[in-house]
């Protein structure tokens, strides 16, 4: 997956679920409960540093995972094979995120930095502060926006897990993420041209 920002493109990966990861969905599913402490082992740290991502706060974010587990195992009858399972998951984990937000009434920064890619040494130093630009732009979207963002992507979501997460309609997560695609845009350009200001001596 790649986001493509006023002419830079950002790799992001997402992994795709695996034969045998399917078959431990569905035993989960089926009622093995030991099934899903292999699922929650396997995506205990993805879902916590997403968690932590939005609220900023290791502890809240621990609890908040907990929740996310927790919610999923309660619901694991009402989830579509069809679907991905991570994103399912992560949909769950970023809903709730977004909830104790609302509640608190914050707007913590998004902590999490973009993957290094593989680049050559001359390009590294510039596409690191690229990077950093853009996370720390990303940062100071609303959390709504900020999820839309994440899911989108990092995770890879469609518009319609999306919808189903966050309890939007489709057509509301699309313009919401325009705007943030494009309040995003501005904020770089805006930026980028201070930057590009010619200093007085």
């Amino acid at each position: 997956m790649k986001i493509l920002l006023h002419g830079a493109m950002m790799s992001i990966p997402h992994a795709a679920s695996t034969p045998e990861e399917q078959a431990e969905v569905l035993r989960a599913c089926q009622g093995d409960t030991e099934a899903f402490d292999r699922l929650v082992a396997r995506y205990y740290r993805r879902v916590y540093t997403l968690c932590l991502s939005l609220l900023e706060d290791p502890d809240e974010a621990e609890e908040a995972t907990q929740e996310a587990f927790w919610r999923a195992y309660r619901n694991l009858k009402r989830y579509d094979p069809s679907r991905s399972f991570r994103t399912w998951l992560l949909s769950i984990a970023a809903h709730h995120a977004i909830d104790r937000l609302r509640r608190r009434r914050a707007r913590a920064p998004w902590s999490e930095a973009l993957p290094a890619e593989t680049l050559t040494p001359e390009e590294h130093l510039l596409a690191q502060e690229e990077r950093e630009r853009i996370r720390r732009l990303v940062g100071q979207l609303p959390p709504l926006e900020r999820a839309l963002i994440l899911l989108r992507y990092w995770e890879g979501a469609s518009y319609r897990e999306m919808a189903q997460a966050l309890r939007l309609s489709e057509s509301a997560v699309k313009s919401r993420l325009f705007r943030a695609r494009r309040a995003l845009a501005q904020a770089y350009r805006a930026e980028l041209a201070t930057l590009e200001e010619p200093s007085h001596a």
